[in-house]
């Protein structure tokens, strides 16, 4: 497929970026023209995006943890130093929480979550952000999840986590909008990435792999790419005039109430 080349002469960069909505993110804006900064984890799997992508002066690759301050500051700034600017920052990163009830919440499993899941957009937004405002320009768009919007998506911890990342994707927003900077996230429903695989496991396993996502309007679950092309539209020209936004990209799974039961 012959892609437009909206983000030629741009640089990203893309945390999360090994697998799911990361590595179909890293794809599509590959395809678009951009220079790419992948950080996760993963070293493996980051290597075989990489190698995948066939593009070694314009992809960089990194290992690092997001929740660390000072790896996400040196990330930004070998992405400055090394491809000429940074341009779009898509804070993707991001784990699980347990489903403990609220008798029973694990505190160091929270610490955890805020650290990567919220802390971890702080940070990737803090430094890049820097860099923006001396270009006078910039796009930041964040991961969060339909867990931020509504219950029954997640964990406790996971959902508060993303219910922040919204927050501070508005506040952001206000903060940075006079530099002629956006910030916008994107909430995706039930979407097979490396944090979801094992529901889709046990699906499968069990021969019930068509019941995942019943509960959503579209009746199926999502794909990765189909939030990558939300994340391209905001990173783009196209939205030019959006910041501030959290878009749902869930089949309609909050378009309605979803009780049990509901759906024939």
């Amino acid at each position: 497929m012959i892609y437009p080349q909206r983000f030629a002469g741009q640089v990203a960069l893309v945390t999360g970026a090994a697998s799911g909505i990361g590595a179909s993110v890293a794809r599509r804006l590959a395809a678009e023209g951009a220079c790419l900064m992948l950080v996760d984890r993963n070293q493996q799997q980051l290597e075989s995006l990489a190698k995948e992508l066939d593009a070694p002066e314009s992809v960089l690759i990194r290992t690092l943890d997001v929740a660390d301050e000072q790896q996400m500051q040196e990330a930004v700034t070998e992405t400055v130093s090394r491809l000429g600017g940074l341009h779009i920052l898509c804070n993707n990163a991001g784990i699980a929480s347990n489903r403990n009830p609220a008798t029973d919440q694990d505190l160091e499993n929270w610490q955890q979550v805020l650290q990567v899941n919220l802390l971890g957009v702080v940070n990737g937004t803090k430094y890049a952000s820097r860099e923006m405002v001396r270009a006078g320009k910039g796009v930041i768009i964040n991961t969060a999840s339909i867990a931020g919007l509504r219950s029954g998506a997640g964990g406790n911890a996971y959902s508060a986590s993303k219910a922040a990342v919204i927050n501070f994707t508005q506040t952001s927003a206000c903060d940075l909008g006079q530099y002629g900077i956006r910030v916008n996230a994107v909430c995706p429903g039930l979407v097979e990435t490396g944090m979801t695989q094992v529901f889709f496991d046990k699906a499968r396993d069990k021969g019930i792999e068509d019941k995942l996502g019943a509960r959503c309007e579209l009746l199926r679950a999502g794909r990765p790419e189909e939030v990558a092309s939300v994340i391209l539209f905001l990173a783009s020209d196209d939205a030019s005039y959006m910041t501030g936004q959290a878009l749902a990209v869930d089949g309609g799974n909050t378009a309605s109430l979803n009780m049990p039961g509901m759906k024939v």
